[in-house]
């Protein structure tokens, strides 16, 4: 399995932007996709996932309500859509596969190379 992420740059507070995670690979080994967000200084946190096969999505309480997950089967990428940024939102931005439904890092398997947001106030 190989992901690709994009999408990062820069923001000022209460502006959106949208990641794209890119896949590739065994369907079965991407049954869940993840995003992940690392701050400098903190460990890799969940922001949110999506079931690949039913589209279900699951979120970190932190971006509830400002970030949406999606995914284009066609085009094999999955949608990090992010609203209302905070300067708490700066990290480095990771998407993440796995065969089976989890919350931490240590489920997923795959991961992208990761790409930065940074928020402005």
């Amino acid at each position: 399995v190989q992901l690709q992420a994009s999408g990062g740059g820069l923001a000022q507070a209460g502006d959106s932007l949208t990641l794209s995670c890119a896949a590739s690979g065994r369907a079965a080994a991407r049954y869940v996709m993840g995003w992940f967000r690392q701050a400098p200084g903190k460990e890799r946190e969940f922001v949110g996932g999506i079931i690949w096969t039913t589209a279900n999505t699951f979120y970190a309480d932190s971006v509830k309500g400002r970030f949406t997950i999606s995914r284009d089967n066609a085009k094999n990428t999955v949608y990090l859509q992010m609203n209302s940024l905070k300067p708490d939102d700066t990290a480095v931005y990771y998407c993440a596969a796995s065969s089976r439904y989890g919350t931490r890092p240590v489920a997923y398997d795959y991961w992208g190379q990761g790409t930065l947001v940074t928020v402005s106030s």
